[in-house]
């Protein structure tokens, strides 16, 4: 399991908000009572296009208790992320998110790909730098931390 300290304060429920590519908003304070994979990618990424996959397909068989956003941590052309996920699509939200401007309470991930698993209350349970499977989500929802 590849475990890192990232920005987020773990002693605090972090804010997010942004908007989906699809126009959508997504808070994740309104994601309360199920469990948030927050999932910072790139598309040039290649440990990140290996993960998204198995992410999508986690998320997908355990909708009942999780959800998932993807953040494209990338300055390109929206239309270009479009396009990626249009060759490669998931089952969850995508977000641009500016480099220059990150979502304060998460701050510029140290490495991409990088996750944040958000537990029921909002606190942040564990955050990963490197790519993560199936089994260490299952791992640490089932600790519940």
């Amino acid at each position: 399991m590849t475990c890192a300290s990232t920005h987020a304060d773990t002693a605090q429920a972090p804010s997010l908000q942004v908007t989906t590519l699809e126009g959508k908003s997504f808070d994740l304070g309104q994601h309360r009572g199920k469990w948030v994979v927050v999932n910072w990618w790139a598309t040039w990424c290649v440990p990140c296009i290996k993960e998204l996959p198995e992410i999508s397909t986690y998320v997908t068989q355990h909708r009942d208790k999780v959800v998932a956003i993807g953040l494209a941590f990338e300055d390109s052309a929206k239309a270009d992320i479009v396009e990626f996920l249009k060759k490669r699509p998931i089952s969850f939200p995508v977000a641009q998110v500016d480099p220059f401007d990150p979502p304060k309470d998460f701050g510029s991930p140290l490495g991409l790909p990088t996750t944040y698993v958000i537990a029921p209350d909002g606190r942040v349970a564990h955050s990963f730098v490197g790519p993560i499977t199936a089994k260490e989500l299952d791992t640490v929802i089932a600790r519940g931390r």
